[in-house]
């Protein structure tokens, strides 16, 4: 049972609609429970506020810290919808059991998720391409230091409003010198350090002009991997390709419904090793026609340039048409122009907040 305290004073009528960054406006509420002597407890909503932190918390030290991203929509009939959220539930305990962190029963995921948008609905932007973005995230909170697996921790799930995440077009460079996973390591994990080892060569990549980075592989730098925010497909004569997971790459969950999508609207889809210079001589030959990433925040975007070892693979002038039907059809469901046949659009649980 979740006890739910609102908060006597709203933040919403601060938020401009209109123009909304991306991860910087918090609604007004967070669930979060505690893990300790074995279970799972304390499940509340109430005001979004600090929270006290030990500086010998494990997290900070030691790394035990994972999280998901997540987005509410408001279908054509006003009523919050979610996309896929038990695959969401199975993601984040994959990540707990490989950073040795307990996992959190799926119906608690759920159940909190259901009452917060419920009760946060009114945050969920108006216009068609925006959403509520919803962070779920546990940390390690022992208070002590030494390398070993905390004993409790702290679930928590936090919402912001939130606009495209690439409004735009975006262009790549192919990392060769740093790597976003190795085998064995983290790269399946949604971990926080994973993000961490990614700021410094991304930052470099934005210096010349670059938006993101295209990670390959950690032995020879040859093998494509994924984008440093989203997943990646190929269009290279009319068939689709991506790169395989195997264990460093993350497991997307619109990754996984794009790959549905397509092979249903009778597209060949094909999850392989996928070689960097293979897509050089693909372009150069004319075939390789069409690149767009995928991802909770990203859904589908399009991709305008791709660099290796100084030569562009332009698209510029391409019409995305692959892209362009995907995202179409994931909104279509959210925003139910498109029949779900697939039962993915789950309905916010609507109950009154006492």
């Amino acid at each position: 049972m979740i006890r739910i305290t609102p908060t006597s004073q709203s933040k919403l009528s601060e938020i401009d609609f209109d123009n909304i960054p991306f991860g910087k406006n918090f609604s007004d509420h967070y669930f979060s429970c505690d893990y300790e002597n074995g279970e799972w407890k304390n499940f509340e909503i109430r005001k979004l506020e600090p929270i006290p932190i030990h500086p010998g918390n494990l997290a900070w030290h030691y790394g035990q810290a994972i999280f998901e991203g997540m987005k509410a929509f408001k279908n054509k009939d006003g009523q919050p919808v979610l996309f896929r959220p038990e695959l969401h539930s199975e993601r984040l305990n994959a990540s707990a059991r490989r950073l040795c962190m307990p996992e959190l029963p799926k119906e608690i995921f759920l159940e909190a998720i259901h009452e917060l948008v419920n009760l946060e609905q009114g945050w969920i932007p108006p216009h068609r391409g925006a959403a509520l973005y919803l962070r779920p995230l546990m940390i390690a909170m022992d208070e002590a230091l030494g390398v070993r697996p905390s004993e409790n921790y702290k679930f928590m799930v936090m919402t912001l409003p939130a606009g495209p995440y690439y409004p735009k077009p975006v262009k790549l460079i192919t990392e060769q010198t740093y790597i976003r996973a190795a085998d064995g390591g983290l790269g399946e994990a949604k971990a926080a350090g994973n993000y961490a080892g990614s700021l410094y060569p991304a930052k470099i990549a934005k210096e010349k002009g670059f938006d993101q980075l295209m990670w390959l592989d950690a032995k020879e730098f040859k093998k494509v991997q994924e984008v440093g925010t989203m997943n990646i497909f190929f269009v290279v004569d009319g068939k689709i390709i991506t790169p395989k997971t195997t264990g460093t790459i993350l497991k997307g969950i619109t990754r996984k419904s794009t790959i549905i999508l397509l092979e249903d609207l009778g597209y060949e889809v094909e999850e392989r090793e996928i070689e960097i210079d293979e897509l050089v001589e693909e372009f150069k030959a004319g075939k390789f026609t069409e690149a767009f990433g995928t991802g909770t925040a990203a859904v589908s975007s399009k991709i305008s340039l791709i660099q290796h070892d100084g030569f562009d693979m332009d698209f510029s002038n391409c019409e995305y048409p692959v892209a362009t039907l995907v995202k179409d059809q994931l909104d279509g469901m959210r925003y139910g122009d498109i029949e779900d046949k697939r039962g993915w659009i789950v309905p916010v649980k609507q109950e009154v907040i006492a």
